[in-house]
């Protein structure tokens, strides 16, 4: 029976920046044999060549392999995910203008994009006859322009916006995370969930 008890704890998802994969990269190891858990960590899973995709997925039964050959007399003990996505970034890549370009890109059209919705959602409902026909109902006579109501309405669509976002510039309000950053987790989940399943469909991850 073995003395020693490796616990491992796989993440699904790991972002690395340099060719060699090695454990601790890509799980939390824990041992309470301190030499043999850095010895774990230090493993190498897996090595990027010039040619290979950017992403692999790992059977995680590969690093128990592993770690149980290298390290005689051990136990793993997987308390994490099955597989594990990972994916070598080019850290150059997010760097220099084009890098600043493409993000005045991406807030123009968010900024504008989502002014035209919120305009022609307006101009659909006719919020304009709306807000005059409800002014004329309260005070008794037409508005001859702009009311309270439309004063109003703007200010709250403002305050809706700041709430729903959860950010006033770049400080959150609130330490609860936003509608957006919950789905953009959701998808994420799913994205990786979907590029684990394709690999072990197509025969492409690094098995026992």
């Amino acid at each position: 029976m073995a003395s020693t008890v490796i616990y491992l704890k796989a993440e699904q998802n790991a972002e690395v920046m340099q060719e060699r994969v090695c454990v601790k990269d890509i799980a939390s190891v824990y041992c309470s044999d301190k030499t043999v858990c850095a010895k774990a960590e230090s493993l190498t899973v897996y090595k990027f060549g010039e040619k290979d995709r950017k992403r692999q997925v790992v059977s995680i039964l590969k690093v128990i392999e592993l770690i149980e050959k290298e390290c005689q007399g051990v136990q793993v003990e997987s308390l994490g995910e099955n597989a594990v996505l990972i994916e070598l970034v080019n850290v150059n890549r997010h760097k220099g203008f084009l890098q600043w370009l493409k993000l005045t890109f991406v807030a123009a059209v968010s900024f504008f994009g989502t002014g035209f919705t919120i305009m022609a959602f307006h101009n659909d409902i006719s919020i304009n006859k709306i807000f005059s026909h409800v002014y004329e109902l309260v005070m008794g006579y037409p508005s001859d322009g702009y009311s309270i109501l439309e004063v109003s309405y703007s200010i709250g669509l403002a305050a809706g916006i700041i709430l729903f976002f959860n950010h006033i510039g770049g400080r959150r309000i609130t330490k609860d995370p936003t509608p957006i950053e919950v789905e953009m987790r959701v998808y994420e989940t799913d994205v990786n969930k979907a590029l684990i399943e394709t690999a072990d469909r197509e025969g492409k991850t690094i098995d026992v």
